[in-house]
């Protein structure tokens, strides 16, 4: 699959949270082949959990493994901080974003690491957050720490 396919994976898991009344941020986990070997979506409302982001979730669902090095990570939403900080410590090399207006995480991290990150600004992923955004401030505020 090609960054834009993942990306779709990685929408559909979007789609999944909001359904469930969560955030719309959907996280897919990438072999070299591209054949996803994880998926995860924002389950913060869900669960109670405040750390239970997309990225974390994602891989969190791939469990133990020893081909981190080899796998590329698809967000949504320019991952924050933490998840950022998860990526790097299993040495994900590369992280495919879906957009960064509405939130730009902590991609100068990645940079600083030299992590191959690819952002799309992609449309369909800028509009489903500025409507959860602007439908739900306070569930976004939350999930930031605001």
């Amino acid at each position: 699959m090609n960054s834009h396919e993942l990306l779709q994976s990685a929408i559909a898991e979007a789609r999944l949270g909001l359904a469930e009344g969560g955030l719309p941020i959907g996280s897919v986990l990438a072999d070299p082949s591209g054949n996803i070997v994880a998926r995860g979506h924002n389950l913060r409302v869900q669960t109670g959990d405040p750390t239970a982001h997309a990225e974390t979730v994602c891989i969190r669902n791939a469990g133990r493994r020893r081909d981190w090095p080899q796998l590329t990570l698809v967000s949504t939403l320019s991952p924050c901080i933490m998840c950022t900080g998860t990526a790097l410590l299993y040495r994900i090399p590369r992280v495919i974003v879906g957009e960064n207006q509405n939130f730009l995480g902590a991609e100068d991290l990645f940079r600083q690491r030299g992590v191959d990150l690819v952002v799309l600004n992609d449309a369909e992923c800028i509009q489903m957050m500025a409507d959860f955004i602007r439908a739900h401030p306070d569930l976004w505020n939350e999930d930031i720490g605001t």
